[in-house]
């Protein structure tokens, strides 16, 4: 079971920055760092903000790598990065957490670990990554809808509508 723990959540972790990717090859220069409103964040920030919490939660809490997270800073850059940038970075961190995870044995999944605060099992670290990652990767999709008017096409080829069975 917990193989498959891991196998599912790197499963996911790499769909999402399938997907980020998918959105940033779509996207101008420009449109990475530009805000709907003061009150939301673009999409530059966003992929800053994934590196920061996945750094966080696996590479340095699971990984033992001495946590820098500088968490403001991931919102406070108004431009900076290209694209081409943003998603080195993203894909670097991303292949260093499943590397983690992949290394993980089950009592390290079950160990508590001190992170941003708050108590959690190697497990719920991981569970926290996959869910956050998908939480904006899905802003990240609607905002790319938002610039662009197109569909991004994640399930194309597939029927949506087909039963359980």
């Amino acid at each position: 079971m917990t193989k498959e723990f891991v196998n599912e959540s790197v499963f996911r972790m790499d769909e999402n920055t399938k997907r980020i990717t998918n959105c940033i090859d779509r996207l101008y220069e420009v449109q990475i760092w530009k805000r709907p409103n003061e009150y939301s964040n673009s999409i530059g920030n966003l992929i800053l903000h994934l590196c920061g919490n996945i750094t966080q939660y696996v590479i340095s809490s699971l990984g033992g790598v001495k946590d820098e997270r500088e968490r403001d800073l991931e919102f406070g850059i108004r431009e900076g990065f290209s694209k081409a940038q943003l998603m080195a970075k993203l894909s670097a961190t991303v292949e260093s957490a499943i590397n983690t995870i992949n290394a993980m044995d089950p009592k390290q999944l079950m160990m508590k670990r001190m992170v941003q605060g708050f108590n959690y099992s190697g497990m719920a670290n991981i569970i926290h990554v996959v869910e956050h990652y998908s939480y904006h990767t899905g802003q990240i999709a609607f905002w790319t809808k938002l610039l662009r008017n197109e569909d991004l096409g994640f399930y194309a080829g597939q029927d949506l509508n087909k039963r359980n069975e």
